[in-house]
């Protein structure tokens, strides 16, 4: 089981590199338009959350492919927010509970079963992004980001 959560946590890092980091520095340098305060996300670019943006930045992606990609990505930010202050608090809210209450196995399974909704969503909010960025690019591109893709993965294993 706690493999299962390894790698739910790993999926849900890779949204969260998704949508921050590809809305952080790299498309934003490209651009030579300044990323909004906070585009880098609430880690800034630590832990791999600007992996996408960097593999999007060797697509040389035109000016409107770079816009199509931002407006994407900041139109999923506030989803993606409200989804990471949830499981924020629901981690919160079982660190204050000491294990020797008595209602400990009660709040034990209802924070697991609420993470369990909301690793959902936040797959489902990744995997709609990737897709609508997807879209946005020339068919060599998305073979060119498969490509990095798979060799990023071979650098994290």
């Amino acid at each position: 089981m706690k493999s299962n959560r390894t790698w739910l946590a790993a999926g849900v890092l890779a949204a969260g590199a998704l949508i921050a980091g590809a809305a952080g520095t790299s498309i934003a340098a490209q651009d030579d338009t300044a990323a909004a305060p906070g585009a880098h996300g609430p880690r800034g670019g630590h832990h791999g959350h600007d992996g996408m943006g960097k593999l999007l930045a060797q697509l040389n992606l035109t000016a409107q492919q770079q816009a199509s990609v931002k407006a994407i990505l900041a139109n999923a930010q506030p989803q993606m927010k409200t989804l990471h202050q949830e499981l924020r608090a629901n981690r919160q809210k079982l660190q204050q509970t000491p294990p020797n209450d008595p209602n400990y196995a009660n709040v034990l399974a209802q924070v697991t079963q609420d993470d369990g909704a909301l690793h959902s969503q936040m797959i489902t909010q990744h995997e709609s992004v990737r897709a609508q960025v997807f879209k946005v690019l020339t068919p060599a591109q998305q073979q060119q980001l498969a490509a990095l893709q798979a060799q990023a993965q071979g650098h994290q294993h």
